[in-house]
């Protein structure tokens, strides 16, 4: 045997212990983000129909049918179908809004972090009227004056929980400034974005990830709620919101239009939460 593999080989049970370690509800949340994933990515091929095509001919059916396994809505479509398209509309807004919101946070922390001074009091007094102000009414604000479209909803989305980022950037930045390695780095003629970008963020990244998975479901929530009031996603096009929003017409006759897309909306948001609740714990060293 090589020392090369004698040198991997005790490895393996450390990472068997680590697996052992990690507590059944997470597992289930990570099993059901990995099938809401799988499903998000290869949409066209899991919907058995196309999600806008209607069928007056089968309209209401009852979940359990042979041809249309969770019922179809008031046009005939197929509920399954629709709920497939809209898990994938809704993950990419949510996805989407959430990075931008990270990065845009996490770029005003650290400019207030190495500007200090009044760009640092002005990123802190956005923060908090960013944080004062209710963002729900914001948004309605915004999309009934301007229309509602996709980039528009992904990119208002992003503005939502920047100030968590800022503010946990600009700490940590600031924290990473006053030891040596950054002073060190900077006295050998690193340029500012080397420093923040190469050395900052890679040390201070688990906790932005952290952060991005309790904002994640947030997100989720949000997009939910506005299309719910039909400001959000427009037909034809779908979401898990959208979807909740026009079933509750039918919330007497056929409750499956609204109940299906609720319980992947609430499925998706919990472990979403446990899972960033135990990354947490995991990576907060005082914690341990």
């Amino acid at each position: 045997m090589t020392d090369r593999a004698l040198d991997n080989a005790p490895a393996r049970p450390g990472h068997l212990a680590a697996l052992k370690a990690i507590p059944p509800l997470v597992w289930v949340a990570i099993l059901w983000l990995a099938a809401v994933l799988f499903v998000a990515i290869f949409a066209d091929l899991v919907a058995p129909y196309s999600y806008t095509a209607p069928n007056l001919r089968n309209r209401l059916v009852a979940p359990g049918h042979a041809l249309h396994w969770l019922g179809t809505d008031e046009l005939g479509r197929d509920v399954l179908s629709r709920l497939i398209v809209s898990i994938r509309i809704s993950l990419l807004i949510a996805f989407g809004a959430t990075v931008i919101s990270a990065c845009f946070g996490t770029a005003l922390g650290f400019l207030a972090a190495y500007f200090r001074g009044l760009v640092e009091q002005a990123v802190l007094m956005l923060a908090d009227f960013q944080a004062s102000m209710p963002f729900l009414i914001l948004a309605l604000a915004v999309l009934a004056f301007f229309g509602s479209s996709l980039v528009l909803l992904v990119g208002l989305m992003g503005l939502f929980g920047w100030e968590r980022y800022a503010r946990i950037a600009r700490g940590l930045a600031i924290s990473a400034g006053a030891q040596g390695y950054a002073s060190a780095v900077t006295q050998l003629g690193a340029p500012p974005t080397q420093v923040y970008l190469r050395h900052i963020l890679p040390n201070i990244a688990s906790t932005l990830i952290v952060s991005m998975t309790l904002v994640f479901p947030e997100v989720i929530l949000l997009e939910s709620g506005l299309s719910f009031l039909g400001l959000g996603v427009q037909p034809p096009m779908t979401s898990l919101g959208n979807m909740v929003g026009f079933g509750r017409e039918y919330i007497t006759r056929a409750p499956w239009i609204m109940l299906a897309p609720a319980s992947v909306i609430v499925l998706t948001t919990l472990s979403v939460s446990l899972l960033g609740d135990w990354l947490r714990d995991r990576l907060d060293p005082t914690l341990q």
